[in-house]
C-alpha cells in the first residue's frame, strides 16, 4: 500500500550478538560467535548485499538475538504505472 517491495528472510540459528550488529555489513566482518562455530568464511556476502541493494536504492536492516535467531528485510521502492 505504500508503494514498497519488502523481502524478509528469517532463521532460528545462532543469532547475532548485539554488539556486533553495527560492523555486520563490513567488509571482512565475522560476529565473534560466527568465528567460534565455523572457522569458513570470509566475511563478504552481507558486505555484497549491502552494496547491491543501497546501489539499487533500496535498504538493508537486521534485528537479532544472539541463541535465538536473526531477520534480514530488504527494502525497495517500486515504481507505479503511470495511470494505475
Amino acid at each position: 500500500d505504500d508503494g514498497r517491495a519488502r523481502l524478509e528472510v528469517t532463521n532460528t540459528g545462532i543469532g547475532i550478538p548485539e554488539d556486533a550488529l553495527p560492523q555486520l555489513f563490513q567488509e571482512f566482518y565475522r560476529a565473534p560467535n560466527a568465528r567460534a562455530v565455523e572457522e569458513s568464511g570470509t566475511g563478504l556476502g552481507l558486505a555484497i548485499v549491502r552494496h547491491l541493494v543501497e546501489r539499487w536504492h533500496g535498504q538493508v536492516t537486521v534485528s537479532s538475538r544472539e541463541g535465538a535467531g536473526t531477520t534480514f528485510r530488504i527494502e525497495f521502492a517500486c515504481a507505479v504505472p503511470a495511470g494505475v
